[in-house]
């Protein structure tokens, strides 16, 4: 069965209310009937002490003791109280005064009467069933040299308990209703308030749900659902965000093909054009030699193509492990410059070093000759007559690699762009003579980070860029440390 939660909430705050009332109800009634017998039988202890204590029958005569007893008689009379002083005789007990109760007859149990012996009042809470009435039955012992020897009973109806607990119970109805009209009133509106709030925040999930994330709920810090509503728009952001990715991936997907599709076409319709060609004689003897050196620059190109994606993905996917080591950057520099120094002055640049011998680096020696080499490449490829620099200094415990040319630099739209995977610019695709596949700095990139290193860009156009790449420095017993 299904229950709106308004309703819920309402019921609820009604029923605590309503048993609250009752126990209080039950436990005051309780109370002041209690209050009322004891205040009773407070009295009637007083007056039978000073009974005992006015007779001091060890002193006065029968007449003087019966002349206390009419005195009280008269007293007491008026307060509806009725009394009976007794002595005891061995087992014969004789009352000196009869008692003019008209109700059933008083009778002491054998355990009352041995309290009386023991010196202890034995108090009788009554109740209708037995004498039609309320009443309170006091009984006081007097022991004479420790030996019990009479008493005085006392018996008083005690009026007005039930009228006065039958007032307190009316005037407690009418404030029960009355506060639970205000209390339905206030939980109606509370419950309406509450139900307004999550079925605001139950129509945002329902349009989330339905694809619409640019909805939003009020949110506030009052309540665990102003908490709830804030959390919701966090999500919603979240999976804004989310979703900004996933078409962004897509698009690079797309890209990517494209790019693929791109790269390998040229290649293979240069390779598929000219096997055609020798396979039926179409290419003259004196260029077949040309063609297979072709073949197998297009191959090789091709064959980097594969070995950078699968490289890239082993990077991106945590599956490279890295083996650091103290490295003097010196050296590594001086690797650079060999390798490159003829690619450089085919374009009439020039690789010059800055570095100390006493500059470490600690890291991979495959990966840090893999960063530098593309990102010197890189400078290469769009510096023409101009200066590559290479520059490595040690600063607050890091290494600094400088990495900058005199080139035609980087637009700065083109800046964060030249990070991701098979991004070229314009040039890059129509003058590429190193079979650079927009690969490289993407790699370079996830490499420096596998390094817990950073690596930032500069560039101006027309005046060159600056790769500076940092690399936290860690002696080998520190890392094993």
């Amino acid at each position: 069965m299904r229950i709106k939660y308004f309703y819920q909430q309402l019921f609820s705050h009604i029923g605590v209310l309503v048993v609250a009332f009752l126990v209080l109800s039950l436990l005051f009634t309780h109370y002041v009937e209690n209050l009322v017998y004891q205040s009773k039988t407070d009295e009637l202890l007083e007056y039978g002490e000073n009974i005992l204590t006015d007779l001091e029958w060890s002193s006065r005569s029968p007449r003087e003791a019966e002349s206390v007893i009419n005195q009280y008689a008269r007293v007491l009379f008026g307060r509806d109280i009725q009394f009976s002083v007794f002595r005891v005789d061995g087992t014969t007990v004789t009352l000196l005064n009869p008692i003019a109760w008209r109700g059933p007859a008083i009778e002491l149990t054998r355990s009352d009467w041995m309290k009386l012996r023991a010196g202890e009042p034995v108090v009788i809470k009554s109740d209708l069933e037995r004498y039609d009435q309320n009443v309170s039955i006091v009984t006081i012992p007097y022991n004479v040299g420790g030996e019990f020897v009479g008493g005085v009973l006392l018996i008083s109806p005690v009026k007005g308990p039930r009228e006065m607990i039958s007032v307190i119970n009316e005037y407690l109805l009418y404030t029960v209703l009355i506060a639970l009209a205000v209390s339905f009133l206030l939980s109606w509106i509370l419950s309406r308030i509450h139900v307004i709030r999550i079925k605001r925040i139950q129509k945002a999930a329902s349009a989330v749900a339905a694809g619409d994330y640019s909805v939003r709920v009020q949110s506030s810090n009052f309540d665990e659902i102003g908490e709830l509503s804030t959390d919701f728009n966090q999500m919603v952001d979240k999976i804004n965000e989310s979703m900004e990715e996933i078409e962004s991936l897509e698009n690079r997907r797309r890209q990517f093909m494209a790019d693929v599709s791109h790269e390998l076409r040229t290649p293979l319709t240069t390779i598929s054009g000219i096997i055609e060609g020798l396979r039926n004689d179409m290419i003259p003897e004196a260029e077949k030699e040309k063609g297979i050196n072709l073949v197998s620059k297009e191959s090789k190109r091709l064959i980097r193509l594969v070995n950078e994606n699968l490289d890239y993905e082993k990077i991106r996917s945590n599956q490279v492990v890295l083996s650091k080591e103290d490295i003097e950057l010196s050296e590594v520099f001086e690797i650079i410059k060999e390798q490159l120094d003829l690619q450089a002055e085919e374009r009439g640049n020039e690789i010059v070093v800055h570095v100390s011998d006493e500059t470490m680096i600690w890291a991979d020696y495959d990966r840090l000759l893999q960063i530098l080499i593309n990102i010197t490449k890189n400078s290469i490829q769009f510096t023409e007559g101009g200066l590559i620099n290479l520059t490595g200094y040690m600063k607050d415990e890091t290494t600094v690699i400088e990495i900058s040319d005199t080139g035609i630099g980087i637009d700065p739209d083109e800046v964060e762009k030249i990070w991701r995977r098979f991004y070229k610019a314009d040039l890059s695709r129509t003058s590429n003579p190193y079979g650079a596949f927009g690969l490289g700095l993407s790699i370079v990139k996830q490499l420096v980070h596998l390094h817990d290193g950073e690596i930032n860009v500069a560039s101006e156009k027309g005046k060159g860029t600056k790769f500076t790449i940092k690399i936290p420095y860690m002696k080998e017993e520190q890392s094993r440390g």
